[in-house]
């Protein structure tokens, strides 16, 4: 478990990929515990990554905090970039993507809604072409708003399936998902200083295709 940041309020670590958010066995904050030597300590999820997805969260280590997060996350405060690599490349070199999402419990996955109806809601995510090669685009995602699945779903339904992911694309397995929990900021818990935590994702393909291009 690599921990970047700790004190007695939060807790700043690097999720593995499949292992889930929540607090279950062999999930984050039973991670985070073993590493922390204390089986009882207070570690509490308030965002999540997919299962297949790695990169930086945060996690509370006492119920003020997690209380106190959430509300920024409610709120919009909260700060979320990712890293992906898509295969295709978006039209524009930087956009906003703004659809209608509506998910399927049973296939438990999520899809682009014509209209408005029960359990759809408006998912939107402002991008950044910052790389390309002759396939694949190497994107910076910011969250307006925290779909599941959303990043997944809203490139795919465009036709820009991301590298690896086996839920939403139709192209070969190239390997683990390309999606990277890239960038946190959020205000202190007990102090409101803003906090801004910045991990770049492991030196495989296909990240390696675009090293110079990461910011």
């Amino acid at each position: 478990m690599e921990i970047l940041y700790q004190d007695k309020s939060i807790l700043v670590a690097v999720k593995p990929a499949g292992v889930l958010s929540t607090d279950e066995p062999g999930g984050m904050p039973e991670l985070v515990r073993e590493a922390l030597g204390d089986e009882k300590a207070c570690v509490r999820t308030v965002h999540r990554l997919d299962r297949v997805v790695s990169g930086l969260m945060v996690l509370a280590r006492s119920p003020k905090a997690a209380s106190l997060l959430s509300e920024q996350i409610r709120a919009h405060d909260f700060g979320k970039t990712y890293l992906a690599v898509v295969h295709g490349a978006p039209e524009s070199l930087s956009g906003t993507y703004r659809d209608l999402l509506a998910r399927d419990p049973n296939e438990r996955k999520t899809y682009v809604a014509s209209k408005p109806g029960k359990g759809v809601q408006e998912a939107v995510l402002d991008y950044e072409v910052l790389g390309c090669t002759d396939e694949l685009s190497l994107v910076k995602i910011y969250l307006q708003t925290g779909r599941t699945h959303q990043i997944r779903c809203q490139f795919s339904s465009r036709g820009l399936p991301l590298w690896g992911d086996k839920k939403y694309s139709t192209l070969p397995d190239a390997g683990p998902i390309a999606l990277w929990s890239h960038a946190l900021h959020f205000a202190h818990p007990d102090t409101g200083e803003i906090l801004f935590f910045e991990q770049q994702p492991p030196a495989i393909a296909p990240w390696t295709y675009f090293t110079t291009n990461q910011e």
